[in-house]
């Protein structure tokens, strides 16, 4: 079977990216900083109610607002999982490359899977067996590799690329697909990535309900408004979740308490969730209690990681992706 073909950007995007001379870098950076800890709150949050139904939590926890650990993978309060993970070995690898190195993504995401992590999703760990044993680092189309896996760890390269949109499209469909490749993961990862991006770039002043107008244009699958609850791991449901909980919602703590309460896929859901609505609100709008419990391993790698990519990538001429037959 062919491999699918990746969508491109919608032609016309509202809201651009202002000039790099005219971003305000310490801005940037904190609401960067925002992102990933809201990722990884997220992650945390809502491993606790991963693979229940909204009547499970409510019998359960009432409404779940803290984060109490356990759920289904008996977690330490704060304790974070593959979202979380799985972006942190993505930064480091465009780190150590200097860029876009999808050998050594690759590469990376296997150390972490070596390192016997406390979950892994099927998709993720077939990919990265195929590229143990046969050196590929693109995985083949599958029908059934629409997941959200390529979109959950994608952050370190949309702050990576804050001034290149090219680059952006090519780093992010480099590093799903050693995993995921499939239309609807390319898009969903692109989607949502998107949306972030512009988010850090502009915060509040984000065009965030016309972008998504423009990209459920070109993609109508991923239509919010067509979200009627399903919460599992396809990424055309994922995108929903996340998208109809941030539109309806009016601050960062109410969208990820409203996501995570879905349950079904809520770790990933409460990432993604996490990381757009950190860059709009900003780190100040997480709430502190969920900062205290956080992992503090996790919160010192993720702090140090904003820095140096941000350091690292400052916004400039696109960089190129070195060729995937090249080790």
């Amino acid at each position: 079977m062919p491999r699918a073909t990746g969508p491109t950007l919608p032609d016309t995007l509202p809201g651009a990216p202002p000039r790099p001379d005219a971003v305000d870098f310490e801005r940037v950076r904190e609401r960067a900083l925002g992102a990933y800890l809201g990722l990884a709150v997220g992650d945390a949050l809502g491993a606790t109610t991963e693979f229940m139904i909204p009547a499970e939590i409510r019998a359960r926890h009432g409404v779940h607002q803290n984060m109490t650990g356990g759920g289904w993978l008996h977690l330490k309060p704060g304790q974070i999982t593959d979202d979380t993970q799985m972006s942190l070995a993505l930064g480091n690898a465009l780190l150590e490359a200097g860029g876009m190195d999808p050998h050594c993504v690759a590469r990376h995401y296997l150390a972490w899977m070596a390192a016997k992590p406390v979950d892994i999703g099927h998709t993720v760990r077939r990919g990265l067996v195929r590229y143990r044993a046969l050196g590929t680092v693109e995985a083949a189309y599958s029908p059934h590799a629409a997941g959200n896996g390529g979109a959950m760890r994608n952050l370190p390269v949309v702050l990576a690329t804050l001034g290149d949109r090219a680059a952006f499209v090519e780093w992010s469909l480099a590093q799903a697909r050693v995993t995921h490749n499939h239309p609807e993961a390319d898009a969903g990862t692109l989607l949502l990535g998107d949306l972030t991006r512009q988010a850090l770039l502009l915060g509040g002043e984000a065009p965030v309900q016309t972008l998504i107008r423009t990209w459920t244009e070109a993609f109508p699958a991923f239509d919010p408004r067509r979200f009627r609850g399903e919460t599992d791991g396809y990424v055309v449901h994922t995108a929903r979740t996340v998208l109809h909980f941030f539109t309806n919602t009016f601050d960062f703590e109410s969208c990820l308490v409203a996501t995570v309460n879905q349950g079904g896929d809520a770790d990933t859901n409460g990432a993604l969730a996490g990381a757009l609505a950190g860059a709009f609100y900003g780190p100040d709008a997480i709430p502190g209690r969920w900062l205290k419990r956080l992992d503090p391993n996790a919160r010192r790698a993720i702090e140090g990681q904003v820095d140096a990519l941000l350091e690292r990538f400052p916004p400039c001429p696109r960089r190129a992706v070195t060729p995937a037959g090249s080790p």
